[in-house]
Parts: structure tokens; sequence; C-alpha cells
């Protein structure tokens, strides 16, 4: 607020006033830093903070206790500290900060984990796809493996034919999903909390990790390629 009406200019000593009124009677004797007042995922807003004793409408309270130790230990002495002042002043919805940023992003966590939860079940039958088509490939090529093998071909290579097939599909894949997952960031960008949807480093570490999930599942079946017996592979049908 300070930095919106007076910008660069010092505010200590100022005065302002209330709506439309005209009466400027309220003095500035501090700034403090920019908060969320009653989210996390709030922008800063422009507020003031009026002395409680000045106050002409009184209604809840909210108050901070910095302690150490259990806090079950600290909500007790925090009451019977209260009931000393006024055995008659309600005190409710006691709560650590830690369990108050947790109700905050409630939302967002659910939602993170639902995520997370979705992403490993898409790899996991992404992974699965992967191996039955690379399996099935393999069969196809039983009798070319074999005939390559008979022509004296070494097993590190018709292990680099098969995963070659895997590395062109995981290269097109991430060719094809990297620009999807830039253009659709815009519609998750809200679910986002001071993280960006572009997140260079979310995008690599996503395609790293399908292509690692890619290799593996194609290894097996290049590895079972490799163990064919030549003379068996020239009979296959």
């Amino acid at each position: 607020m300070a930095k919106y009406f007076f910008h660069d200019e010092n505010p200590l000593g100022r005065r302002i006033g209330w709506r439309r009124s005209r009466t400027t009677d309220i003095e500035i004797v501090g700034v403090v830093k920019d908060a969320k007042m009653f989210s996390l995922r709030d922008k800063p807003l422009r507020v003031v903070y009026t002395p409680f004793m000045q106050t002409d409408e009184v209604s809840a309270q909210t108050m901070y206790v910095r302690a150490r130790g259990d806090a079950a230990t600290v909500a007790a002495a925090v009451r019977q500290a209260a009931q000393r002042v006024d055995p008659n002043l309600p005190i409710f919805d006691m709560k650590t900060m830690a369990r108050t940023l947790d109700e905050s992003l409630f939302v967002e966590r659910m939602v993170a984990a639902l995520s997370v939860a979705f992403g490993g079940l898409a790899t996991l039958l992404a992974a699965i796809g992967l191996y039955g088509v690379m399996s099935y490939s393999v069969a196809r090529r039983t009798r070319e493996i074999g005939i390559r093998m008979a022509l004296g071909a070494e097993r590190r290579s018709v292990l680099w034919l098969v995963l070659r097939e895997v590395a062109a599909m995981v290269s097109d894949g991430v060719a094809v999903g990297v620009p999807l997952a830039c253009a659709l960031g815009r519609i998750v960008q809200g679910q986002l909390f001071e993280l960006s949807a572009q997140d260079p480093v979310a995008l690599f570490a996503a395609a790293a990790t399908l292509a690692l999930v890619a290799v593996v599942a194609g290894y097996l079946p290049a590895r079972r390629a490799t163990r064919i017996d030549p003379i068996l592979a020239l009979r296959y049908e």
C-alpha cells in the first residue's frame, strides 16, 4: 500500500483517512512487509493495520504465539493466560501454523497427489504397451534375426537393432508430447502454486523418465532376441 500511494517517498509521518471521509487523522508510524491475508494463492493486498485499542468496531481477533515445545502444552498455557485476564473471553480454533498452511494448501496437495497417481498409472500402462509392441515386433522378426545371427551378426548388434526402434518411438513421442505439454500448460497454470507450467526442468525430467521407462520396457524383448537360436529361428514360421 505504501508503494501504491507514495511510490518511493517515505510514508512515515504522513496522514491518511478512511473511505470518502476527508478527515486525515490517521498517522503512518511504520511500514511492514507485504502479507497474504487469506490464502497463499492470493496476491498481497493493500492493507492498513490499526492499533487494537483505537479500533471503533472490534469483532474476532487472531493471535499468534511463538513458542517451543509441544503444541498441546502451549495451547493449554495460552488458554490459562487468557482466562486469567478475562474468564469470559472465548478462545476457539486454536491450531499450529503448520496446520494452517496444510489447510490452505489442501486442494493443491490433493490435486498434486492425484496427478502423481494418474501419472504413475499412465507411465505403467505406457510401459506395458511398449513391452507388448516390442515383443510382438521381435516375434515377427524372429526369422530375420535368425538369419542375421547365422550370417555372423553379434548379439550386441541384434540388441541395438531392437532398441533402435524403441529410441525412434521415444523420440517421436517426445517431439510430439513436449510441444503439446507446453500448449496445454496454460490450462493447468491456475492449479500451480508459484510454479510455471513451462518449467524446463520439469519437462526434461518427465521426458527423461519416459525415455528410461521405454528403454527398460524395450530392453527385455531385445535381450530375448539376442538369445534366439539361429537354427530354430530359420525354421520359424
